[in-house]
């Protein structure tokens, strides 16, 4: 049996960009954001939060564009490695919420939230975007945890 490296015994960069992604999203998510809505009224506040949500998945993006071509040293092994697969998963969260969820979210808005289904309906696009960000920043810190995470051939 042999096992693959980790994706983080790679380089210092790669590290890097772990630590300015999953840090990036647990600062926006989990502090920025609920100080903006304890501070500012509740249209502002969201629409500060939704700019800085769009600027860490591009973040996001580029980290683990960063991760992947570190990990892609490892050649065909690397698909072996669980955590190229989480940041993998973590990148197609972060696809469906910026190119899905978010314009989706956007178009609401635009049609007024003063309006009880609409209204209603932005609440549940916002309800699963909040859902998908919580699984990505867990994801994102079980990377950070287990920094050796890997899979073995049989």
């Amino acid at each position: 049996m042999s096992s693959v490296r980790g994706l983080l015994s790679g380089s210092t960069a790669a590290r890097i960009a772990l630590t300015l992604w999953v840090g990036g999203m647990w600062i926006t998510g989990y502090l920025v954001a609920p100080v903006l809505f304890n501070m500012l009224d509740k249209q502002t506040a969201g629409d500060v939060a939704g700019q800085l949500f769009t600027i860490m998945s591009y973040v996001g993006l580029g980290c683990a564009t960063l991760l992947l071509m570190d990990a892609s040293t490892a050649g065909k092994a690397m698909w072996k490695q669980a955590s190229v697969r989480l940041v993998i998963v973590m990148v197609l969260i972060v696809m469906i919420g910026q190119w899905v969820l978010q314009p989706m979210m956007v178009e609401l808005k635009a049609q007024g939230l003063d309006q009880a289904a609409v209204a209603t309906q932005f609440g549940r696009l916002h309800g699963v975007a909040q859902v998908l960000f919580m699984i990505n920043s867990l994801l994102g810190l079980a990377l950070v945890v287990f920094p050796d995470i890997r899979t073995t051939e049989a």
